[in-house]
């Protein structure tokens, strides 16, 4: 397995979180993690980088490819972020700031990685830019000067860029319209047989679990309720949470952009 969690909890002083929590995630893999608001996703997602509040406590075991992430010094875990492990996140553009060019996102981003040479590390943005399907030309624009769309393709190409073993991708589609939505995640499907990755897909969209997701797993509260392949879930659902979520989920093809209606067929 690319990615085991083993009987994770995260809480505060007073309060846990999220409860013993376990998954695995296998090579290539695209696993999809589904919950309503609130229900833990996104803490989670982000304890396996450790990138939680300090205030928050972490018990349990998170490994990548066997080693052992929370027992990581600060320096080993700089390199582990961004290059074994990425993360695309919902505010995509929180991620970028308004004075840098995108150049300079990719420049500074290889830098921290230790690629020393500035030629080498313009043409891996430039061949990063144009291989989610956008103009090199944007190289010298500021991100405000970007669609959210395309915002959120920089997002992927960064990334990936230093193709890494797990990528997380946290809520990617919620702030874009449904055929930027679409696109995106049609990018990042045909991006992971590129370089195999495994996904961990952050969601509470059903039609893009069914489209895309190869198992999955159904948090309320800080747990999980269920975990097991798509099809077997989707179908014959044995939680009553998950139940509920599939039937007030919105009817599959019903908000999808015209064209897009053999996501129920998937």
């Amino acid at each position: 397995m690319i990615l085991s969690v083993k009987n994770l909890s995260i809480g505060t002083k007073d309060k846990i979180i999220v409860d013993d929590v376990s998954l695995a995630i296998a090579k290539g893999e695209w696993f999809a993690l589904v919950g309503q608001s609130g229900s833990g996703k996104s803490l989670l997602s982000q304890a396996i980088g450790r990138m939680l509040s300090p205030n928050l406590q972490v018990e349990g075991n998170v490994s990548l490819n066997g080693e052992d992430l929370l027992s990581l010094s600060n320096k080993e875990l700089r390199q582990v972020r961004g290059k074994r492990i990425s993360y695309i996140f919902q505010d995509y553009q929180g991620s970028f700031t308004p004075f840098r060019t995108i150049g300079q996102h990719f420049d500074e981003y290889q830098k921290v990685h230790g690629i020393k040479d500035a030629k080498i590390r313009k043409r891996n943005a430039l061949e990063a830019l144009v291989s989610v399907g956008l103009e090199d030309k944007l190289y010298k624009r500021f991100p405000f000067q970007l669609s959210g769309g395309q915002l959120q393709r920089v997002s992927i190409a960064i990334a990936l860029l230093l193709s890494p073993d797990l990528l997380i991708a946290d809520e990617i589609t919620t702030a874009l319209d449904s055929v930027s939505g679409h696109k995106i995640l049609e990018l990042l499907a045909s991006k992971q047989k590129e370089t195999g990755c495994a996904i961990l897909f952050i969601t509470h969209d059903w039609r893009h679990v069914r489209k895309y997701a190869t198992r999955l797993a159904v948090m309320k509260d800080g747990e999980i309720v269920e975990s097991g392949g798509k099809h077997r879930i989707l179908d014959h659902p044995k939680h009553e949470y998950t139940k509920q979520l599939i039937k007030a989920a919105p009817l599959l093809t019903r908000g999808l952009p015209s064209g897009l209606e053999e996501v129920q067929h998937v």
